[in-house]
């Protein structure tokens, strides 16, 4: 009986001293390759690969001792995926308790209203958060990865400032893009104004991006709106140059020249009547909006201040005078 006693006794002094050890290394800085160091648990994983994640990225932690403090803490299977960073000095127990907590780190991209597919790819492709799925595909395979049935993506990508965890895929984040607009033109087109003369929500979107190409301050966006949608109800050219420019691609050199207005394309709204067939930009919410509910105005031409504003007309006359006042600096 008496050597049963001391066996317990044992293992109780025995358990006892591991625990006070491991509390111990668990309230211990961890040694760090470099600081910060930056590593990715990736979904489904175990507590165990988790730990040999940490390791490759530069933690020197102990798998056995920090798997049994999972275990006590009855954490083992309470890990989020996701990108984490942790800085010298941190604890087993710190690392622990973000691991259970989901603290993960978080990139950031702006991704601005106005600009073309190109111009955001260029952007993605330099963001060192992101994992670069869509490099060497072209813009067509890019958008039949994503679902959509056009060449072409300008224009179906919400502009807005997108949160993503560290590493996630450049064809995710795009999608995501995707879906917002999707959202978007869906619930403004279910509350646009009547008598528009659009068919479809695809020629609210082609006519918002117009918009958002041609309005030099927020104040007047919904007067551009009525000025195109004017021009479209009387049968008139719209006239714009962001299409013409959109038309020429590549060949555009930064100066629009007389034979570039003259040159038909499928875009070139002089030569063309009605709307372009595709977005010819990435329109914002506020676009949108003026290209469904424009002002209640008779305007019918408009022309740029020099101050970010434009000045409007009801008829030709007028506009001329305020082209040669703003443009040829004329009274």
């Amino acid at each position: 009986m008496r050597l049963l006693l001391k066996f317990f006794i044992f293992v109780f002094l025995l358990l006892s001293a591991l625990a006070a050890g491991t509390w111990w290394w668990a309230n211990q800085p961890l040694s760090l390759r470099s600081s910060p160091v930056d590593f990715h648990v990736a979904a489904g994983s175990s507590m165990r690969t988790a730990i040999t994640q940490m390791q490759e990225a530069g933690i020197e932690v102990q798998p056995t001792v920090l798997a049994w403090l999972a275990r006590l803490n009855r954490a083992e299977t309470g890990i989020k995926a996701g990108s984490y960073s942790v800085k010298q000095g941190v604890t087993p127990l710190q690392l622990l308790g973000k691991l259970t907590r989901g603290e993960v780190t978080q990139g950031e991209l702006t991704l601005v209203e106005g600009w073309s597919f190109r111009q955001w790819r260029q952007r993605m492709d330099k963001h060192p958060d992101l994992r670069h799925e869509t490099t060497g595909l072209s813009e067509a395979q890019i958008a039949e990865r994503l679902g959509q049935n056009t060449a072409q993506l300008d224009g179906w990508l919400f502009p807005d400032t997108y949160l993503f965890d560290k590493q996630s895929s450049d064809l995710d984040l795009l999608a995501r893009a995707l879906r917002a607009m999707q959202r978007k033109l869906d619930s403004e087109w279910g509350q646009r104004d009547q008598g528009l003369p659009y068919k479809t929500p695809l020629e609210a979107l082609v006519m918002a991006s117009i918009i958002e190409k041609e309005t030099g301050q927020a104040a007047d966006r919904a007067m551009v709106a009525a000025v195109f949608v004017n021009r479209l109800r009387k049968g008139m050219l719209l006239q714009t140059d962001p299409t013409v420019i959109y038309g020429l691609g590549e060949n555009f050199d930064g100066n629009l020249r007389k034979r570039d207005l003259q040159a038909d394309t499928p875009y070139n709204t002089y030569t063309r009547s009605g709307l372009p067939p595709t977005p010819i930009a990435m329109p914002g919410l506020a676009s949108l909006q003026a290209a469904l509910h424009p002002a209640a105005s008779d305007v019918l031409y408009f022309v740029a201040k020099g101050d970010g504003s434009s000045e409007f007309s009801r008829t030709l006359d007028e506009h001329n005078r305020a082209v040669n006042r703003y443009q040829r600096g004329r009274k």
